[in-house]
């Protein structure tokens, strides 16, 4: 399972307390590979990802590559249409990329 956040470095607080800075999600451009799915009742983007990627970590993909406000684990709405990224690994590098040596 790959870690996110193993690229943001750890630092202190003044009082020696340590902490990670926020991440940088990438924008996840759309493919014409990508699939996409109506949500139905329940549905979250760590049970898509683990379906679709095998990961429930890439949660993150699903979620930034969708235009809802809230990145809230649940699906906003039952039956409105989720697009899920073919190219997973991008998302990976892009996310990597921005967030490396924060």
């Amino acid at each position: 399972m790959p870690n996110r956040y193993k690229n943001i470095r750890v630092t202190q607080t003044e009082n020696g307390r340590p902490y990670r800075r926020s991440v940088i999600y990438p924008d996840v451009e759309v493919s014409d590979q990508d699939i996409y799915v109506i949500a139905t009742e329940g549905d979250r983007y760590d049970t898509l990802a683990q379906t679709y990627y095998g990961d429930p970590s890439l949660w993150w993909i699903i979620s930034t590559a969708n235009s809802f406000s809230n990145r809230a684990s649940l699906i906003p709405n039952p039956g409105v249409q989720i697009r899920i990224p073919y190219n997973k690994q991008e998302a990976i590098n892009q996310f990597n990329s921005l967030n490396s040596n924060r």
